[in-house]
């Protein structure tokens, strides 16, 4: 028997797979979908076997082990994997390694085991009793005691008093498997559908569409009808995938999901430990959980008999990944759902552009939830002009702001601000000669950040202590302009001393609990004040938050995106939603310097139908989503000059093939050096999806062999 082996080291950039004869002390563990241990030149690595076949050969390697017990890529994961492969122009074996956790990557070095603990038992009850009944030695007589009624883990015994019990014949250790994230299983909740959710309910379990939008103002109680729809499924024996956007978000949901569903459910997301994560998808692959709530690749989780799928905050670029393979969340989703013949559900207040319009064209349902649960009413919006703020003297925060803040402290309720921008200062600036301090390897200003007393690339990584000096005048001139989370945190702090002030955001967040810890102390009132970049805006509920400030409405109005306006609209709306979620009205005051701008403007009134009736007008004149599709070629490389004409051959190359399509560019990227590699882009914009893809699959194959460059594809890039 030999088994095609397919791995982790590509050839060029091609996937390849590689012949193995099975010896036959492993014929009967062989199956597709399993990983292998093989030996590849001098080392000894894994794959996964992609096919089986009867022939035999002198000439070929054996395999050394099967590692699985059970398929980790069962036929419909094997399939999508190369579904996605092709939609994405992205190697096959890239695809595989994103679907699966860390534990269960075929790699060169996999160190994931199962975590085993030592257990001890009585192994002869009758030498027992009578051991017990005899014996002198109390602590022995305890212990074998204790071990008549139950198992007990071995650790918490003295192990020569342990040693002496298991020489005399009366008890064993032995081990057994463990998962490593603990569940406080809290009491069961169930919570009655209130009219409108009713409403909503039954418009969708009565829909023939595959797809439902459910557009639900914020605080309308949309998990509640999740669970509800996720509780029809599970009666019918079928399974259930909830995808939330914010690995924040996951502590307050999963806490929401154990108190309805107990322990039916697994957890995946990038918070976990390694171990943590081998773990949750063993309990699906063994069939031990019927529900998985997590962020984006818990849409690869291998259930087998998937009912519903439902994507909160749909809106959210997270479901779209950055790197290779460029996969959508969304549209894997929709992909298994029409393999299992269930009901995709995307939920959000503010959705993108393009769903919305699928929804008024009668692609999807479209489901409206208008009214907030608990009779709780939308927050009161005031817009701020920071330009006659200044003239004031007024530069971070408005006296408005200020004086709301003081009022909620006096009354013993919470406030939560938000700006998108992390770090202390934005950048720094010499104030001699006015240069600009840059990541050596990047084009773009280092950050500073105080409490490490660190300039810091955002992209690369790069990090240098800050020692005030310019580095082309030399003089000690630096002066920090802008300002992050950071230094909001600490000016708060100093105006409102007395209150406590938490900051949510990536530094803050890099320890393995600190989300949970975080949402934990703010909903336990352990602080007055979450200062937060827009991890904070969605999903969180605190009932106490009645005040929502918006430091600065314009860090994404000015990125030069398509979708820039999109997304300040949905960033003011979502956060807006944070306050007045209980019985006490909440009230948010939005800090811009653009308070005509329309989507700042029409955030005011909740008003997500004008707003898009606005958008898509732009979108059809400049032929943008969804009036068309979007793919993004980057050509990197080393070599300025030789990259920019690669590029520029490419963009000749589909010049020549495509006739109707619109293709821009080789241009600079907004971002034209990132760890000392040179990006030019071309964008085309196109109706025609499958001749679309097929060309890009042929530039791939026409330029895989060129070392010099790396071309990266990106079918409707999140960020343009």
């Amino acid at each position: 028997m030999i088994v095609d082996v397919l791995v982790e080291i590509n050839i060029g950039k091609k996937d390849k797979t590689f012949s193995y004869i099975v010896p036959d002390n492993l014929i009967d563990k062989v199956d597709i979908g399993k990983r292998v241990l093989i030996p590849f030149g001098r080392q000894v690595i894994e794959g996964f076997i992609l096919d089986i076949k009867k022939e035999t050969s002198i000439d070929l390697k054996e395999i050394i082990d099967v590692i699985d017990e059970e398929r980790i890529l069962n036929d419909e994961l094997l399939d999508l994997g190369k579904r996605i492969s092709d939609m994405t122009i992205s190697n096959l074996v890239s695809v595989y390694q994103a679907m699966l956790p860390k534990g269960y990557k075929a790699s060169k070095k996999s160190n994931v085991k199962d975590k085993l603990v030592g257990y001890l038992r009585v192994i002869d009850f009758d030498k027992a009793n009578s051991f017990v009944n005899t014996s002198k030695a109390k602590k022995q007589v305890e212990i074998v005691n204790s071990l008549l009624s139950e198992d007990i883990e071995s650790k918490y015994f003295n192990s020569q008093t342990i040693k002496s019990l298991i020489d005399k014949g009366i008890i064993e250790k032995y081990y057994k498997e463990e998962y490593r994230l603990k569940s406080d299983l809290n009491e069961k909740v169930v919570h009655e559908l209130n009219p409108y959710q009713k409403e909503a309910y039954n418009s969708i379990i009565n829909s023939n569409k595959d797809v439902v939008l459910l557009n639900g103002v914020t605080g309308s109680g949309k998990t509640e009808i999740y669970m509800k729809l996720i509780d029809d499924q599970l009666k019918l024996g079928k399974e259930a995938i909830m995808l939330v956007p914010e690995i924040s978000l996951t502590p307050q949901i999963i806490d929401r999901f154990k108190s309805h569903f107990s322990e039916d459910i697994s957890v995946l997301h990038s918070a976990l430990s390694d171990g943590e994560k081998y773990d949750e998808y063993k309990k699906i692959l063994r069939k031990e959980v019927k529900i998985v709530v997590g962020a984006r690749s818990a849409i690869f989780a291998p259930f087998t008999n998937i009912g519903i799928i439902i994507i909160d905050e749909e809106h959210s670029n997270t479901y779209k990944q950055d790197h290779n393979p460029r996969y959508n969340a969304i549209e894997v989703a929709f992909l298994r759902g029409k393999m299992h013949n269930a009901k995709v559900i995307l939920g959000s207040a503010t959705p993108t552009i393009e769903s919305f319009a699928r929804a008024k064209k009668g692609y999807y349902e479209l489901v409206k939830l208008d009214h907030r649960a608990n009779n709780a009413t939308l927050p009161l919006v005031n817009i701020v002009d920071m330009s006659k703020e200044i003239r004031k003297g007024n530069r971070l925060f408005s006296r408005d702001l200020l004086l709301n803040i003081e009022d909620r402290l006096q009354k013993n309720e919470q406030i939560m601000l938000l700006l998108n921008k992390r770090g202390y200062s934005t950048y720094l600036m010499c104030e001699e000669c006015g240069e600009v301090l840059k990541c050596p390897h990047c084009d773009i200003t280092l950050t500073y950040h105080k409490t490490s007393d660190m300039n810091r690339c955002h992209y690369c990584g790069y990090a240098e202590k800050n020692n005030h000096k310019c580095k082309n005048c030399k003089k000690d001139s630096l002066k920090l302009m802008g300002y992050g989370t950071e230094k909001i945190e600490e000016e708060i702090s100093k105006l409102f001393p007395s209150s406590k002030v938490l900051r949510m955001d990536i530094d803050t967040t890099s320890k393995k609990g600190s989300h949970k810890e975080i949402i934990d102390k703010f909903n336990n009132h352990e602080a007055d004040i979450l200062v937060g970049t827009q991890m904070i805006a969605k999903g969180l509920d605190f009932p106490l938050v009645t005040l929502v400030g918006v430091i600065n409405a314009d860090t994404i109005l000015n990125l030069p995106d398509f979708r820039s306006c999109e997304r300040t609209y949905d960033l003011l709306s979502q956060v807006s939603g944070r306050a007045g979620r209980s019985s006490i009205p909440g009230k948010v005051i939005i800090q811009t310097y653009n308070p005509d701008n329309y989507s700042i403007k029409l955030s005011k009134n909740h008003d997500y139908e004008k707003f898009y009736n606005e958008e898509i007008l732009i979108r059809k004149k400049l032929y943008y989503p969804p009036y068309s599709f979007i793919a993004l070629i980057k050509v990197g490389g080393k070599d300025y000059k030789y990259s920019i004409n690669e590029a520029s051959k490419i963009g000749d190359y589909l010049r020549k093939k495509v006739d109707k399509e619109i293709i821009l560019g080789p241009s600079a990227s907004s971002l034209s050096k990132i760890n000392n590699i040179y990006y030019f882009e071309i964008i085309i914009k196109y109706r025609d999806k499958e001749n679309i893809i097929k060309l890009l699959n042929e530039v791939k194959l026409l330029t895989e062999n060129n070392n010099k460059i790396r071309v990266e594809f990106d079918i409707n890039p999140s960020n343009f």
